[in-house]
């Protein structure tokens, strides 16, 4: 009796390590093991062991998908179904494709492209309030085809010294067919009606906006134009978003000024501080006026001002159109910058300082007078433009 007790103890313990065996390992270390297609539940969504909603409005995050495979429209599926037809056309649109080969992938990228432009009209149409959840995937959706690694610049590939901006070709991204789209779709999620802030700041989040800034770097002057247009939106629909934009495009500044004097997209950036300076209300906090000493006044030493200086004095005159008092300030930093060999760049200055005075007050005119007549009797004296100096010359003094 004594022995069958032990062999039957010693089969159970040997059927117990094999189960064990069988079973994932409980380690921490267990990424590489992990199904590539297993979908984690978030907070936000029904966890394992929570009984299945029927509410239709509150769709669940479908299977990965291993193909680009045509769906139905939209607008033919019945209403309690297009939350979870959105979120399979989301996936369909993850798909990356390469663009140098026109001739590869084409039905695929026909089907992601006419996929996009139908997400486009259902946001912008307001057919239907997209859920909370539908909401986080099409961002997801939207940053993984737009935050990328951007190409080298056009100098950086030849290994040759940086040549004149204005002199190269606009390098135009092959897929553009596609991150048009992608723009389009952010811009009218940004912008509907139907778009509640307080849920959709969760996903335009820092994280998001600081990706979107580093995008304005982008040789391609399309997608600049489209970048501006969508950060200008968030800054006005997201104002708890607004003191960190205004501080993230300071720090860009301050590393284009003074370490790389290479930027892209720093006339985009200046033209969405001109419509944020003229907003500004009265009087001036602090920190704007720091930003207008410590940032767009330095603006002016780097050599390519020519690609940005229209945007630059813009905002300076906006600056001492809504303080006159600060009009000193802008005139002295001019001198300070005043450019010495430039001709092209001290013609630039002229024009921006006859628009600085015409704001001026008679007062803050007599605190820098000579220093700024010093450096306009250099400019008449100048053997190169000289004809130019000397009737921006002229009409700098008949303003007073």
């Amino acid at each position: 009796m004594f022995k069958k007790i032990i062999k039957g103890s010693r089969k159970h313990s040997k059927s117990d390590s094999t189960d064990a065996s069988s079973r994932p390992p409980r380690s921490g270390n267990t990424g590489s093991d992990l199904n590539p297609n297993l979908v984690v539940n978030h907070a936000s969504r029904p966890g394992q062991g929570a009984p299945p909603s029927t509410n239709s409005s509150s769709p669940m995050v479908p299977p990965p998908m291993c193909a680009v495979e045509p769906l139905p429209l939209l607008r033919d599926t019945p209403v309690s179904e297009r939350q979870n037809l959105f979120m399979r056309k989301l996936q369909i649109c993850c798909f990356l494709f390469d663009f140098t080969d026109v001739l590869k992938s084409a039905r695929e990228k026909e089907i992601k492209r006419l996929t996009l432009l139908e997400l486009v009209d259902y946001i912008q149409s307001g057919s239907g309030k997209i859920t909370e959840i539908c909401q986080e995937e099409m961002i997801k959706m939207v940053g993984i085809n737009i935050f990328r690694s951007l190409p080298p610049a056009s100098h950086e590939n030849t290994g040759q010294g940086a040549s004149d901006p204005e002199e190269e070709e606009p390098y135009l991204d092959p897929t553009w067919p596609h991150l048009q789209i992608v723009y389009e779709l952010l811009l009218r999620y940004v912008v509907s009606s139907d778009t509640d802030t307080k849920v959709a700041k969760k996903y335009i989040d820092h994280s998001f906006i600081l990706k979107l800034l580093d995008l304005f770097d982008s040789e391609d002057p399309r997608e600049r134009e489209f970048l501006k247009t969508i950060l200008h939106r968030i800054y006005g629909k997201f104002m708890v978003h607004r003191p960190f934009i205004r501080k993230a495009i300071n720090n860009i500044f301050y590393r284009f000024i003074y370490e790389t004097e290479r930027h892209s997209g720093t006339g985009e950036l200046l033209e969405i501080l001109g419509s944020i300076i003229n907003g500004f209300a009265l009087p001036m906090k602090e920190e704007h006026k720091l930003f207008l000493v410590r940032a767009l006044i330095p603006l002016h030493k780097p050599k390519p001002i020519a690609m940005y200086h229209q945007q630059l004095s813009y905002c300076i005159i906006q600056f001492v159109e809504k303080d006159y008092k600060l009009a000193d300030t802008v005139i002295r930093g001019l001198l300070k910058y005043w450019p010495l060999t430039n001709c092209q760049k001290e013609v630039l200055f002229l024009g921006e300082l006859e628009e600085v005075l015409e704001a001026t007050q008679f007062a803050e005119f007599q605190r820098c007078m000579v220093p700024l007549f010093r450096q306009i009797a250099r400019c008449l004296n100048s053997l190169h433009f000289q004809e130019t100096a000397a009737i921006c010359g002229i009409h700098l003094f008949s303003h007073f």
